[in-house]
């Protein structure tokens, strides 16, 4: 069994190795072109500092030699990875991953180390760092969640926000429409009292106009009345009665 063990180990530390040298292509363009790109160099600082600290429970370990062994070479890889992206990483990027790599891989990791060793008893010390260890490994590996989770939950408080919107839009949207047609009656009963001012205004106008034209004509003169009344006294009159001088038929007869 202790054979076999053994065996399992060598097989699990050469697919570890192949996983920590699965970067070396990213890290070639890298220094072809120089530039990190759009790389991110969180990766690989929470790797060094998982591959460290699985290192120093190898070493706590009498038993750990496959776990120092695959845990110090993923060290090695991980701090050649984190010093490329110094390197060739921009300014700010450089200005970030530095800090970040001395917060983690210096500052925890040696805390880790200090408290272990001086707080730490050794019946326990053992424990304490691989639960630590292993509470790492699993927040790496469950670190994608950090992006599905936030989708998912936003996707149900998104789909609240529509349902909401729905909802109270088709309120809006009839309070609007009874507005904008009090608005639109109001308009248009204001437009027809102006229209018939404008008329009722036309309307007087015109007939002012009427009376001053006909102010304007002129007047018969009392003459003209008079002539016009002696003809049609004239035209009535027997032509006996307009010739006086003619003899009458009586006297014609005699």
């Amino acid at each position: 069994m202790a054979s076999l063990s053994f065996i399992v180990g060598i097989i699990g530390n050469i697919i570890s190795i192949l996983v920590f040298t699965s970067p070396i292509k990213t890290f070639w363009q890298v220094v072809k072109k120089k530039s990190t790109e759009n790389y991110k160099s969180t990766p690989y600082i929470t790797t060094l500092l998982s591959t460290s600290l699985w290192t120093f429970y190898g070493l706590l370990n009498p038993d750990g030699l496959l776990v120092t062994t695959v845990n110090g070479a993923g060290t090695v890889f991980q701090f050649i990875y984190v010093t490329l992206f110094l390197i060739y990483a921009p300014q700010d990027k450089k200005v970030k991953t530095a800090k970040l790599a001395a917060l983690l891989n210096v500052g925890f990791l040696g805390l880790v180390i200090a408290v272990t060793l001086l707080a730490i008893p050794g019946s326990v010390r053992l424990t304490v760092v691989g639960v630590l260890c292993a509470g790492l490994t699993i927040g790496m590996y469950a670190s994608p969640l950090s992006i599905m989770v936030p989708n998912a939950v936003g996707f149900v408080l998104g789909s609240i926000q529509l349902i909401i919107y729905a909802i109270y839009n088709k309120k809006s949207i009839s309070k609007k429409s009874l507005e904008m047609m009090e608005e639109e009656g109001s308009a248009h009963f204001v437009k027809e009292n102006e229209m018939g001012a404008f008329e009722d205004d036309e309307v007087a106008n015109v007939k002012i106009r009427n009376l001053h034209k006909g102010s304007s004509l002129p007047k018969q003169s009392v003459n003209r009345q008079y002539s016009f009344q002696r003809i049609l006294k004239t035209l009535s009159l027997s032509p006996y009665e307009r010739h006086p001088s003619w003899p009458h038929e009586e006297d014609v007869g005699k």
